[in-house]
């Protein structure tokens, strides 16, 4: 079969699912774990054509309104020719393990095991300095998880890593890359000092959005 029916789509998340047993299945091609208040999943993102899918490790803030669960920090299995590579339904049988293998050996956080959330934070931090040394938009977004997850978890000194890092980012950002609503470099700092001073208000969000996106029976480790 080329493409995917419901039944092959929950045999290929259930296969997923005994190589990875640190995660369980949230819903078809997608494995999920909580980390504090962060989601660490593995997604079998479709193909576009839908006959294969992309092995892709990522990380999702909590801490944050969010409608959708985001691939954020997105690693997608890599071939030895250095694309990303697919699996195609009709030999995951044959590739899968082997790519499951290559994914755990490729992916910046550990996937055999739970990473650290000030890891996870690092690689947030790491991730946006890298996006402004390559001359790629600045990486809003991961500046305020890596600021909003540590202090979800009360780990000041991370929080005001990541607020010096926000400033020396916000001075260098070209305006013309930035977000449309964009309030100014001095308005975002204090509206991030703001939101992480709040750790209540944040646990609130991450309730909230456990329930949302249904997560309750996704393990917390």
């Amino acid at each position: 079969m080329s493409r995917a029916d419901a039944a092959t789509a929950r045999r290929v998340t259930a296969d997923w699912a005994r190589r990875f047993d640190g995660f369980d299945v949230w819903g078809p091609l997608r494995l999920m774990r909580r980390i504090g208040p962060v989601v660490q999943g593995i997604t079998l993102d479709r193909t576009t054509t839908g006959d294969g899918y992309f092995p892709t490790a990522h990380v999702h803030n909590l801490a944050r309104e969010s409608p959708v669960i985001t691939l954020s920090l997105g690693q997608r299995l890599v071939g030895s020719s250095g694309m990303q590579e697919r699996v195609r339904f009709s030999r995951h049988c044959d590739d899968f393990i082997d790519a499951a293998e290559r994914l755990a050996l490729q992916s910046d956080l550990l996937l055999s095991a739970p990473p650290a959330v000030a890891e996870i934070v690092k690689k947030y931090i790491y991730f946006a300095v890298s996006q402004q040394k390559k001359g790629y938009p600045p990486a809003v977004d991961a500046v305020e998880d890596g600021i909003l997850i540590p202090a979800a978890t009360g780990d000041r000194a991370l929080v005001e890593d990541g607020l010096r890092i926000a400033r020396e980012l916000a001075g260098v950002w070209p305006k013309s890359r930035l977000p449309l609503d964009w309030s100014g470099s001095d308005a975002w700092i204090s509206d991030l000092e703001e939101r992480a001073a709040h750790v209540n208000q944040l646990t609130a969000v991450i309730e909230r959005q456990v329930v949302f996106h249904k997560l309750t029976k996704v393990r917390v480790v």
